[in-house]
């Protein structure tokens, strides 16, 4: 099943981390470490290899990826020598990443967006593609009587005024072009009720939003013992530092505020209650593409009595987040050869603030996911 991925935001550090890796494990340079499908649970036919996984992409950055490839191993971020190894490879996938369009109109834009899908698709013979957003966070938007009716989007966007958001647009636009979407950024992308419309009548799937990574990966497991314990939960707050491109653009409190938002879902809907306390993001440039994670617990047990907890969590985002970018197109592009349409809840193991509604707790959403990969490979499947 050749699958193609276009990823917006191809010239970014989790874009080319996703993409050096996969050329790494192709060529047997390094192990799927972290590739949750790998696992002897999960592992599927059923499901593309990364081996037949085909790379292109939008970004506005110009930055050639062998050169972000070395920066980023500079950094620490990838290894130098598979950075090396690959560099002819990431050369050839530079051939398809494309500047993303400029035109006068959203509904122009969305033509050359999917224009450019189209192209890929075609160049390499694809039986399907796959757009990823992992481009960096953008505020949430106003509403808009477009958002949510299909015929009056598609009026709006041949005006000259602005009625999507980057990430919901390039959803707008993988959808028409026939192309399933998924989010791994808590921007809005398809989170539109005439997005989904398009979808369903389409025939598409789509995922998000925004990867669990980090701190909140840790939440979705700890919050479930509070609450299967009967533990009260008075308080949990933490500080996230990070450097990097993501920690720059969420500097900017429309984009923080809707980071935190996300971040924070998992704790009411897990606890069945929301305690005091926030999640706060700071941006350490000397970070670079790491980041840390300090929270503080404190709760109630047996006779009042009050105890806390505290935890750290010290990872590098694009290393946490690449694997998870790979299992996400090798899922959506099997979801999408059986038939599935519309939001794809079995996949909220792997975001933060994920579609429907789903249990927020880690080991359920894992049996989800499961049971999900196994209906995929039942006989009768596929088309």
């Amino acid at each position: 099943m050749t699958t193609g991925v276009w990823l917006i935001g191809a010239r970014g550090s989790v874009a080319v981390t996703s993409v050096l890796g996969a050329l790494a494990v192709r060529a047997g340079l390094a192990e799927p470490t972290g590739c949750v499908l790998e696992t002897p649970g999960l592992h599927s036919d059923a499901l593309p290899g990364i081996k037949e996984l085909v790379f292109g992409g939008h970004d506005i950055s110009s930055i050639p990826l062998g050169k972000k490839a070395a920066a980023l191993a500079e950094a620490g971020i990838v290894p130098a020598r598979l950075a090396g190894a690959v560099r002819d490879a990431l050369s050839g996938v530079e051939q398809d990443v494309r500047p993303l369009p400029v035109r006068d109109t959203q509904a122009e834009v969305a033509d050359a967006i999917g224009a450019d899908l189209d192209r890929f698709r075609r160049r390499h013979q694809l039986d399907r593609v796959v757009v990823i957003n992992v481009s960096s966070t953008e505020p949430a938007p106003r509403p808009h009587p477009a958002h949510t009716d299909l015929d009056v989007l598609r009026a709006a966007l041949d005006g000259p005024e602005p009625v999507l958001p980057p990430s919901a647009l390039a959803a707008y636009a993988a959808l028409r072009a026939g192309c399933p979407y998924v989010d791994f950024t808590p921007s809005t992308g398809a989170r539109l009720p005439a997005l989904d419309i398009l979808a369903r009548r389409e025939g598409l799937p789509y995922a998000g939003h925004d990867g669990k990574t980090g701190e909140t990966l840790v939440k979705s497991v700890l919050a479930p013992m509070f609450a299967l314990r009967n533990l009260k939960v008075h308080t949990w707050s933490g500080i996230n530092l990070l450097g990097g491109g993501d920690g720059a653009n969420l500097a900017e409190p429309a984009a923080n505020a809707a980071k935190s938002a996300s971040k924070q879902r998992v704790l009411a809907e897990t606890l069945g209650y929301v305690p005091q306390g926030d999640t706060r993001i700071d941006f350490v440039e000397d970070l670079d593409d790491f980041k840390t994670a300090w929270d503080l617990i404190s709760f109630e047990g047996f006779l009042g009595i009050r105890m806390r907890m505290e935890f750290t969590w010290h990872g590098c985002d694009s290393a946490l987040a690449a694997p998870l970018v790979l299992d996400l197109a090798r899922l959506t592009a099997a979801a999408h050869r059986a038939g599935r349409t519309g939001p794809l809840t079995e996949l909220a193991f792997f975001f933060k603030d994920p579609l429907g509604e789903v249990p927020h707790g880690l080991a359920e959403q894992w049996q989800a996911l499961r049971a999900a990969v196994d209906a995929l490979g039942s006989p009768g499947e596929g088309r």
